[in-house]
Formats: C-alpha cells, sequence, structure tokens
C-alpha cells in the first residue's frame, strides 16, 4: 500500500479502534485520555493526506468520460463481489477541509471531557460514542461507493441518539429526562425519514446505472434525465434534513438545546455538513440534469431559511436555542450558493461549510461554559457579563462578530459570496433572491448584536453577579484553536478555495 492509502485507511481506523479501546479501559480517566490521544492522531493523519499530491491538488480531472474523478488518495477493495460493491475510499479538495475541521473538533471535544463530563453517564462512555460519531462522519466525507457512503451516513444516528439521551439537560429531574428523551426521539425519527429517501435514492441511481461507483458515476453520464430528476428528487431532501433546510429544519434547535455542550458542538460544527457536502458529493455530481431542474426551488427554500431562522433568532430567549436557529440561517447561505451550480457558489458553499463549523463550534462551547457556570440559558438572566467575566464576554463578542460575517474573519466569505453567485446567474428570480439573501445577512447582524446587548452589557443579573470562576486551561486549549482558524481562514480563504478549486471547476463543467 502507498503512504496515502495507508493514511486512508489510518483515518477511519485509528477512531474506530480507539472507541474500543476507551471502552475497554477500566479507569475512567484514563480511558479519555486514551480517547484523546486516538483523536489526536487521527487529526495527524487526516492533516497528513494533503502530502504526496502534486500538481496542483486537483481532484477532478475530465479524461474523455466528462464525469470522471481523480482523488488525490483512494483505497478500491473488493467488499461484496456479488453485488459489485468495493470498500472504495478517496479524498480530495472538496472533502478535505471538512476531514480535518472533524478530527479537529473532535479532538476538541474529546480534550473538554478531559476537564469536565456533563452529568449522565460516564466520560469513558461519552468519549467511545465520540469517537463512533467520528467515523461515521469521516467515513461519510471518504466514501466513493453510494452504498458504503450510506451506511457511513446511518453511523451517526445511534451514537448521537445516545449523546443526547445520556449526558444532554440541564438536571436529572423528570421533566428534564422527559424534554432530552423528546428531542432525541425527534432528531432520530428526522434522520430516518431522510435516511429513507436516501437509501431509495440510492437503490434508484445503482440499479439504473448497474455500479454503485460515485467516480463513474459523476457527470451522469449513465443515467437518463428521468431517472436523474427522480434521484435528485430523493437526495436532495435526504440531505435538506440533515442540512438542515427550511422547512425540514424543526428537529434542530431541540436537539441543540438538549444536548451536552460536545454533542452541540460536532452536531453544528461537522455533522450538519454531511448534508451539504451529501448535495454536493452525491445530488448535484451523480444526477446533474435533476439539480439543474430544481435549482431554483432549491435558491427559493435556501432563502426561506435564511430569513426564517433570522427572524426567529430576533425573537429568541435562550442562548442556545439562538445560536441553534442562527445555523439555519447560515447553512441557508450555504445551500444558496450550492444551489446557483456555479463555480463561485459551490465554492462558497464549501468555505461557507468550514466557517460554520469553526465559528459555531466556538459558539456552543462558549454557551456551554455560560450555562455551566450561571445554570441558564435566558437572555434576560444573562445581561451584564462583561463586568463579572471580561474574557468571556469577550470571546463571545468575538464569535458573534465573526458568525454576522464581518469581513476579514471567517464567516464574510461564504454568506459573501453566495449572494455574489446568485447575482452572476442573474434573472428576476436570482437577483430577487440575492437581495433577500442580503437583507438576511442585515437581520443577522441585528440579532447576534441584540445578543451581545443582552448579554454582555446593562447590570449584572443575580445570576450573573457572582461569576467568579475564571476560564480553565482545558478551556482556554479547546476555544484558542477556534478563535485562531477563525482569523486565519478569514485572512487566507485560499486554505480552503485552493485545495478545492480545480474539482469544483470540473464539476461546473459536466453540469448541463
Amino acid at each position: 500500500m502507498t503512504s496515502g492509502e495507508v493514511l486512508l485507511v489510518a483515518v477511519l481506523a485509528l477512531p474506530a479502534l480507539g472507541a474500543l479501546a476507551v471502552a475497554a479501559t477500566p479507569h475512567e480517566r484514563s480511558a479519555r485520555v486514551v480517547g484523546t490521544v486516538v483523536a489526536a492522531l487521527t487529526l495527524v493523519a487526516a492533516v497528513a493526506l494533503r502530502a504526496g499530491r502534486d500538481a496542483g491538488w486537483s481532484a477532478y480531472l475530465p479524461d474523455g468520460n466528462a464525469g470522471a474523478v481523480l482523488p488525490w488518495h483512494t483505497v478500491d477493495l473488493p467488499w461484496v463481489p456479488g453485488l459489485d460493491l468495493r470498500f472504495h475510499l478517496g479524498v480530495d479538495g472538496i472533502s478535505w477541509p471538512l476531514v480535518v475541521l472533524t478530527a479537529l473538533l473532535t479532538l476538541l471535544c474529546c480534550g473538554y471531557s478531559l476537564w469536565r463530563v456533563p452529568t449522565g453517564g460516564s466520560g469513558k462512555a461519552l468519549v467511545a460514542l465520540l469517537l463512533v460519531v467520528e467515523v461515521g462522519i469521516l467515513g461519510t466525507f471518504l466514501a466513493l461507493d453510494l452504498v458504503l457512503f450510506f451506511l457511513f451516513f446511518e453511523v451517526v444516528l445511534l451514537p448521537m441518539y445516545a449523546i443526547i439521551v445520556g449526558w444532554g439537560g440541564d438536571s436529572a429531574d423528570l421533566a428534564a429526562v422527559d424534554a432530552r428523551r423528546r428531542a432525541a426521539r425527534k432528531f432520530a425519527l428526522y434522520t430516518l425519514f431522510g435516511s429513507v429517501l436516501l437509501l431509495v435514492g440510492v437503490y434508484v441511481v445503482v440499479a439504473a446505472a448497474g455500479t454503485a461507483d460515485i467516480v463513474a458515476l459523476t457527470g451522469g453520464t449513465e443515467l437518463s434525465r428521468t431517472t436523474q430528476l427522480a434521484a435528485f428528487t430523493l437526495l436532495a431532501v435526504a440531505f435538506a434534513v440533515k442540512s438542515p433546510l427550511w422547512p425540514l429544519h424543526s428537529w434542530l434547535p431541540d436537539a441543540h438545546t438538549q444536548a451536552p455542550t460536545v454533542g452541540s458542538v460536532l452536531l453544528a460544527g461537522v455533522l450538519l455538513k454531511m448534508g451539504t457536502y451529501g448535495l454536493i458529493r452525491v445530488a448535484v455530481g451523480v444526477a446533474p440534469e435533476g439539480a439543474r431542474w430544481a435549482a431554483p426551488v432549491l435558491g427559493v427554500l435556501a432563502v426561506a431559511a435564511i430569513l426564517v431562522g433570522s427572524l426567529v433568532c430576533l425573537a429568541q430567549t435562550e442562548l442556545k436555542r439562538l445560536i441553534a436557529y442562527s445555523s439555519v440561517g447560515h447553512m441557508g447561505f450555504v445551500l444558496l450558493g450550492i444551489a446557483t451550480l456555479t463555480a463561485t457558489g459551490i465554492q462558497a458553499a464549501l468555505i461557507g461549510n468550514v466557517a460554520h463549523g469553526i465559528i459555531t463550534g466556538l459558539l456552543f462551547f462558549l454557551a456551554g461554559a455560560i450555562k455551566d457556570r450561571t445554570h441558564t440559558g435566558a437572555l434576560s438572566e444573562l445581561s451584564g457579563l462583561r463586568e463579572t467575566a471580561p474574557r468571556l464576554s469577550g470571546l463571545l463578542a468575538f464569535a458573534a462578530v465573526a458568525s454576522l460575517g464581518l469581513p476579514g474573519l471567517a464567516g464574510f466569505w461564504g454568506e459573501a459570496f453566495a449572494v455574489v453567485a446568485a447575482i452572476q446567474v442573474g434573472g428576476a428570480l436570482w437577483t430577487t433572491l440575492a437581495v433577500l439573501a442580503a437583507l438576511g445577512g442585515a437581520l443577522t447582524a441585528a440579532y447576534l448584536l441584540r445578543l451581545l446587548r443582552r448579554v454582555t452589557h446593562g447590570r449584572p443579573t443575580p445570576t450573573v453577579s457572582g461569576l467568579g470562576r475564571g476560564i480553565a486551561g482545558a478551556e482556554f486549549a479547546a476555544w484558542v484553536p477556534l478563535v485562531l482558524l477563525t482569523l486565519v481562514v478569514g485572512l487566507a480563504p485560499t486554505l480552503v478555495l485552493g485545495v478545492a478549486e480545480a474539482p469544483v471547476a470540473a464539476l461546473v463543467g459536466v453540469l448541463p
């Protein structure tokens, strides 16, 4: 095996074996240390995937077959020979940033668990489940076989359900337990609904094309127009549930509100990206005619998500719930970029994915820290934070300003260029969508500034007045990488856009 193949296998094998090692380690804290070390090694392997690829890091390279794909590294082994299914993994400039983001956030969550374990089950079990979730997310980003993609896509369901039920909520009283169980059930039911549609969509594609290989299927050359329309509809709705796209978003606020801090960070940071990544890699790549046909509808729903998410945030009175609804709006910009089916729009979606994962992960870490200290998430009970906890208040202000899309920070590029892409498409519909999306951006600034006014300013409330605890070293260790990445991606967006430029250009080239 080449070094690239070894790294691809290691990125999946390390967290999978690590979860087993954590479960088998008898001592509680030692198990969490083992999990953190494994997560660190996984991040090293993920970053190293870029090494060894020359010629501009391109991935989609047309070679006579318009849909051909050439990833940086691949592993292609027989899996189910009777059904012509293969264990086919690959990484390119579209998937690699998300692979690294997943590995980083998992490491930060495991490291955070060394310092604080939420009430509920054992920390050892929580870290093991986080590693299993990581396997599912990484496998989704690396799979180049549709059936394998579907299996990895489903791996995250049960462990995330267990994380919400086992460690979510604010207390152990019956009402809190019931609330987190309802949120977990809602998450599971919506996800299962999307999974059924995804399975049917995969079956439609594989039955019509005679292959499950995403490499061979890219460009839609193996599928008739009718098949592409049906397949894209099924796949797009399935991925819209995970993204989440309005009006299929209602599971998200409840899941975020009830999930423990580390669960919310992974849920918002990378789990939602499984939907948008699948939309680009599978739905648009495999059924481009269906994508072109459905693009106006997807654009309208994306802008509706931006506006609805922002308006609901303006009325929110609970901190984690506000951040959760903000994700609906921010992911709306990602989906708008995809809907334009232009190189600018898809590039905007890719950097928007990464920026949202970094910034919203930081916001949920900070929201969890505030709630742990004050035992409340009500905005009316959190005013005056800068007077009693200036460092925590300053970090919250930084994350909020990054989230509203200030130029020079990571959140700017995806949202600004999604609007630019819609204008470039032209026509009355897309111009109107661009104007409404820009209005949604202004509303984003309004609700985040309202959040800061309510929480950081004013006279300290009783819950905040007694806030004397500083920021722990473990908290700084979890937050500082996200702060630095917010600055680095904002100032040097080519770190994401550069590696994706060639594959995105070639993908757009196969669209009708």
